[in-house]
C-alpha cells in the first residue's frame, strides 16, 4: 500500500474524530492526490503523464513544445492541466449556463463525456474530490 494513501487515510481518521480542524484543499492539490498520489514520475495504464495524469494527445496540444522534458515538472503540469480545463468549463459553462459543481468538475476531468452520466467508477472518484475540496 502507498504511503500517501496510508498517510491519507491516517488523516481522514483523525478529522473523523474530529482532532483536525476540516480545511478543504484546493482543486489543483486535490486532483492531483487523487489521480496519482502527488507523483510526477506516474505513468498510466493508457499512457497518462504527470501528476495529473493527463493523456499524451492533450498533453501534446495543450502542453509546451518540449513535452517529453517538461512532464514529471508539476508546474509544467500544472499550466498544462489549467489550459485543458478551461476549455472544458468554458464548454460547460456555455452549454449549462453555470460554472461546474466540484463533482461535475472532476467529472470533466476524468471523463467529460459522461458528464450528465457518468460511470460508478468515476462517480466514486468524483465524490471523493468533492468531499477534499467542498466546504
Amino acid at each position: 500500500m502507498s504511503k500517501h494513501i496510508i498517510m491519507a487515510g491516517g488523516l481522514l481518521c483523525l478529522l473523523i474524530l474530529g482532532r483536525l480542524p476540516a480545511a478543504a484543499m484546493d482543486r489543483w492539490a486535490a486532483l492531483s492526490l487523487i489521480e496519482s498520489g502527488n507523483n510526477d514520475a506516474a505513468v498510466g495504464r493508457a499512457g497518462e503523464v504527470s501528476r495529473f495524469q493527463i493523456k499524451p494527445s492533450l498533453w501534446e496540444q495543450y502542453g509546451p513544445p518540449d513535452p517529453v522534458a517538461a512532464r514529471t515538472n508539476p508546474r509544467a503540469a500544472l499550466r498544462v492541466a489549467r489550459a485543458i480545463m478551461n476549455s472544458r468549463c468554458g464548454e460547460f459553462e456555455r452549454r449549462f449556463h453555470r460554472p461546474p459543481t466540484d463533482f461535475e468538475y472532476y467529472v470533466l476531468w476524468n471523463a467529460p463525456a459522461q458528464i450528465q452520466k457518468p460511470a460508478r467508477a468515476v462517480a466514486e472518484r468524483a465524490a471523493r474530490f468533492s468531499n477534499l475540496v467542498g466546504p
